[in-house]
């Protein structure tokens, strides 16, 4: 017999590696428990608030347990810092408010996410033996007679986005673009609110904020486009995503010598694919959640690899990552209002930094100087007028969209092989051990791969007018037609879930 009980109370415990994803039934029963009760509150905008804080938050314990307190943590640091930055009137304070809430949350970010990179740094450099130990394991066992692993420090879910969203805030409010929020309950809310939480889009306290205190809305449009996005998003990671990294990615990646360098080709160009399905579909399920609770999140990607310059790649590509880099990095560090030299060597710290936000490894900086060089080379380009990277020709534009596609590929590589020697390995067996005679036979063995990483493309690099007339025509079917087709999405996500299903890549940053 079922004990109800028993299965209320293990979903209201946390275990590890138990997470409310997207692709798991566990989160759309706590989604539909949540409408349930949220038809009751949803135009009470200040009711709202704490109800969404209550769910955002527990769905935030249920992925990280003890690392629940530190979003607790941050929250209240920047809630009062916005407070005394707007109640301040010497402009060097509030400049030391800013440099507080900068401080404080990069140290919080560095510890877990840079501790054994610092460590290890310091041991080689002074010849010394320090080691890592994990202060809040070390707490929670003295206060809750809990045995947590003090030797190890695991990375908490998402500390990098809400880090980069709250320090946005004190930022802005510095700036004055945005006035502080006066409620704590509000401000919580913005930072932990769940459909973002743990991957993005890293969203600004002024496009959020204001959302709070309206009435709800949701047309009939909104609420078809709100359905498509959430399938699409879901196709993408399970069908897609999923199938390549299962079938071939992974295989290619975690052994690269033992396969041609026309495999290790084509695991490239896979993972491409991968990555982008797998975050794009993230994402996608994000906005249409967040939509049919009435709020609006950015847009977080844009056909990136029709893309014909880097710079056009960045203007696609984890577009809240890209303009929170120019508008917080790039920008203060000077942007181009300081020479060319500078702009150069601007462009290229962004971009290393934007590498180690990924993590501490030499593969993550490799990844972000590529881009930095990269962006650099085109910027002295333009300057020089030795190219004309914008131009419309349509050749010129096929031109520089392969070059593009391709470099930010080489970027792939280092960031996705699981070290810096695997990565030339692949590099080296492309170059040197392509295997041309044995392709008929790969493309043979690995038929099902190539079909769907082919039918990833040709979707990816559609039209913009055949998207939007696609989304378009789901939008204005009839409901139960609308409700046929996700029973359909729904048929075929259960076939492929015999497969391995793999964790949002984007969890672990």
């Amino acid at each position: 017999m079922i004990n109800i009980k028993e299965i209320v109370l293990n979903f209201l415990h946390y275990t590890e590696g138990d997470s409310l994803i997207f692709t798991q039934l566990s989160f759309w029963v706590f989604f539909g428990v949540l409408l349930a009760g949220y038809t009751f509150v949803y135009n009470r905008p200040v009711i709202r608030s704490a109800y969404l804080l209550v769910f955002s938050l527990f769905f935030y314990f249920k992925s990280s347990g003890l690392f629940f307190s530190l979003l607790l943590f941050s929250t209240l640091v920047d809630y009062t810092i916005g407070l005394a930055i707007a109640k301040s009137g010497s402009k060097i304070n509030r400049k030391l408010l800013v440099a507080l809430s900068v401080l404080v949350n990069l140290l919080v970010l560095s510890y877990f996410k840079y501790a054994y990179f610092i460590v290890d740094l310091l041991n080689n450099l002074l010849g010394i033996n320090l080691t890592v130990v994990n202060h809040l394991a070390l707490w929670g066992n003295a206060l809750l007679n809990t045995k947590f692993d003090t030797t190890t420090i695991v990375l908490p879910v998402g500390i990098s986005f809400y880090t980069f969203q709250t320090i946005s805030y004190t930022v802005d409010v510095y700036r004055g673009k945005v006035a502080p929020v006066r409620n704590i309950i509000d401000f919580a809310f913005y930072v932990s609110f769940f459909p973002q939480l743990v991957a993005g889009p890293i969203v600004r306290a002024a496009e959020f904020i204001p959302q709070i205190y309206r009435r709800y809305e949701l047309s009939k449009n909104e609420f078809g486009h709100a359905l498509f996005l959430v399938l699409a998003g879901l196709v993408k990671k399970m069908v897609i995503s999923d199938y390549l990294s299962v079938n071939f990615v992974d295989r290619v990646f975690s052994n690269p010598l033992s396969y041609t360098g026309f495999e290790n080709l084509l695991a490239t160009y896979g993972y491409a694919m991968q990555i982008y399905c797998d975050f794009s579909g993230y994402t996608d399920i994000a906005i249409g959640v967040a939509l049919l609770l009435g709020f609006k999140l950015p847009i977080n990607f844009n056909s990136p690899y029709k893309a014909t310059s880097l710079t056009d790649f960045w203007h696609r590509w984890h577009i809240s990552l890209s303009s929170w880099l120019r508008d917080y990095l790039y920008i203060p560090l000077g942007g181009n209002r300081k020479g060319r030299i500078r702009t150069y060597i601007n462009l290229l710290l962004t971009m290393l930094l934007g590498g180690l936000w990924h993590g501490a490894h030499l593969k993550f900086v490799v990844w972000g100087g590529i881009h930095g060089v990269g962006l650099a080379i085109e910027k002295l380009l333009s300057n020089l007028k030795l190219v004309n990277i914008n131009s419309e020709r349509h050749s010129t534009r096929l031109i520089w969209g392969i070059i593009t596609f391709n470099v930010v590929c080489l970027s792939w590589i280092f960031f996705r092989a699981n070290d810096f020697n695997a990565a030339t390995d692949m590099l080296s067996q492309i170059f040197t051990s392509f295997g041309t005679k044995t392709i008929p036979d790969i493309a043979l063995a690995f038929s099902d791969v190539f079909l769907v990483l082919a039918l990833g493309f040709i979707v990816h690099l559609l039209p913009y007018n055949a998207k939007e007339y696609l989304r378009g025509r789901f939008i204005a079917m009839p409901l139960s037609l609308k409700l046929f087709a996700a029973l359909l999405v729904v048929v075929v996500l259960i076939q492929f879930q015999t497969m391995e299903l793999k964790p949002f890549i984007y969890f672990r940053f």
